[in-house]
């Protein structure tokens, strides 16, 4: 028999604060730009020393000849003021699986578990589009190349194009990282980052983004990729359809260079 997912579903958690927009949530935002969430779903405006919140969570279950359970989530809030845009972002995944050993005794196993946090704070200059940022997230993932990877950045973003429904924006500067190996090592240095994000509204109830980030340090260039379509279900709930991908060029001998993540999930914004 074969082994087949049970369910695959999503929902909202977190308490949001007072937003004062009217109509913000009745269609897909406009075209943003890279300091903005990665989240699809935003509103046009967000009312000055106001709060915009978003969670997205997902899960897979298997039973059968495969036994495992999946969950992927994430948690996204933005604070807009006259001059800054400020973004907080918490997510996190875990995969366990049921196997046997030589003996038929059948357990669980935790195959994957990782957990990141990022903040951004962008002073918004004269020219439209363009902000001065500085930006730090720090990564745990319990079986990537880097169990620990902490980086910080600063730098400038710009908008290179907007058009009625695609925009690119583009950031770069300088940064400082460390990272923490399975064995113990530990290794550092500045790194030089570099950063795009595309936006396409294909629809009135459809968008797809792609985000490309790059941090090349003197012993390591670290890598994350991100392709997401979203369609819109009501007015505070998406579905997101995501693939992403994390690379470094210098892991250990029994790692792989390319970790990858397919997902299917509903977003609920408040």
């Amino acid at each position: 028999m074969k082994s087949f997912p049970l369910y695959a579903l999503a929902l909202l958690g977190l308490a949001h604060f007072p937003a004062h927009a009217d109509g913000a949530a009745d269609d897909l935002p406009q075209i943003g730009n890279i300091h903005d969430a990665l989240t699809i779903a935003r509103p046009d405006t967000i009312p000055e020393g106001s709060w915009f919140t978003s969670a997205e969570l997902g899960a897979i279950n298997t039973s059968g000849n495969t036994t495992g359970t999946s969950i992927s989530g994430k948690l996204d809030a933005r604070h807009e003021t006259a001059d800054w845009s400020n973004e907080y972002i918490l997510a996190g995944f875990f995969k366990e699986d049921e196997i046997t050993d030589d003996d038929g005794e059948r357990y669980r196993t935790r195959s994957a578990q990782r957990w990141a946090a990022s903040a951004k704070a962008a002073y918004k200059l004269m020219k439209e589009g363009s902000r001065a940022f500085v930006l730090g997230s720090h990564v745990n993932d319990r079986f990537g190349a880097y169990t620990r990877y902490t980086s910080f950045a600063v730098g400038h973003g710009s908008q290179l194009f907007n058009t009625e429904n695609k925009a690119l924006d583009v950031e770069i500067g300088p940064g400082y990282f460390t990272g923490e190996r399975e064995s113990g090592e530990r290794e550092s240095g500045m790194t030089v980052r570099g950063a795009a994000r595309f936006r396409w509204q294909v629809s009135p109830s459809a968008a797809f983004v792609q985000t490309v980030s790059v941090e090349r340090g003197t012993s390591n260039v670290h890598s994350i990729a991100e392709s997401a379509l979203s369609t819109k279900i009501n007015d505070t709930m998406q579905m997101k359809a995501a693939f992403s991908a994390r690379n470094d060029s210098n892991v250990p001998e029994d790692k792989k260079n390319l970790d990858t993540q397919t997902s299917l999930t509903l977003v609920y914004s408040f």
